[in-house]
């Protein structure tokens, strides 16, 4: 039997808000993925988990997590429409 994936949970709007605010700051600070968003995501971790084998765990399966939902829902659709640009392999 194939194990269906969980879904990134979904967010309340009122709660979903403040995160977009999060968001948008880091995007007028030019927050890019080549070693910003790291080292915000460790500090966050390193500041806000209390440490324990379990919190830690939850931290990366939560990081590991986002990976999957960007391979899934962003990543796939990009692949779909270059296979419709240029062929498939």
């Amino acid at each position: 039997m194939r194990r269906r994936r969980k879904n990134m949970p979904y967010i309340k709007p009122e709660k979903r808000l403040e995160m977009d605010k999060i968001v948008e700051l880091m995007k007028t600070k030019s927050v890019k993925a080549d070693g910003d968003l790291n080292y915000i995501l460790f500090k966050l971790c390193k500041e806000t988990v209390a440490p324990s084998y379990n919190n830690f765990k939850n931290f990366i399966g939560e990081l590991r997590q986002c990976a999957t939902e960007i391979e899934r829902r962003l990543l796939s659709l990009y692949e779909d429409e270059k296979i419709k640009e240029n062929g498939d392999v």
